[in-house]
């Protein structure tokens, strides 16, 4: 496994093409209704997902070739946590596209909150746990705190 993380932080970025997935209106929409009704300021992001950099970082930000650590929390917006607080090791070209957008927003040791629309997350499929029970709905918008720790 490290192997592989490690082959994967060697690609040129030429190698790995930048995401341009862009959700449509009506799920910015929902995003935007969201971040109004809560009273939530935040910046639109090409993609239309919305995010607020909470701290920038310093020391450079990933690119799409990286493979990054972070810890994060997931929620939905209803507040219901489906990550709970969490670190972990990623490839970004294996992620959902909101975080493989918004990871790249930041410098290690920054934070970022965005708010994905759901073709920039899972879409119209529902994420069930072990035991079958729905976790994620369908169609949901994601909130995501992000914490880059490190990448290569």
């Amino acid at each position: 496994m490290l192997i592989m993380l490690l082959a994967v932080g060697c690609k040129k970025d030429s190698d790995c093409p930048e995401n341009n997935d862009v959700a449509p209106a009506g799920e910015e929409q929902l995003v935007v209704e969201y971040l109004t009704a809560n009273n939530i300021s935040a910046t639109k992001h090409k993609s239309n997902m919305y995010y607020q950099v909470i701290t920038p970082g310093s020391g450079g930000s990933p690119s799409q070739c990286s493979t990054v650590q972070v810890t994060y929390v997931g929620k939905l917006t209803n507040g219901k946590e489906f990550n709970p607080l969490t670190t972990q090791v990623f490839s970004i070209q294996g992620l959902i596209p909101g975080w493989m957008q918004g990871i790249p927003l930041i410098q290690k040791g920054g934070k970022i909150r965005l708010f994905v629309p759901p073709s920039l997350g899972y879409g119209s499929q529902e994420r069930k746990d072990a035991n079958g029970n729905i976790v994620i709905p369908a169609n949901s918008v994601l909130i995501f705190d992000i914490d880059l720790v490190n990448y290569q």
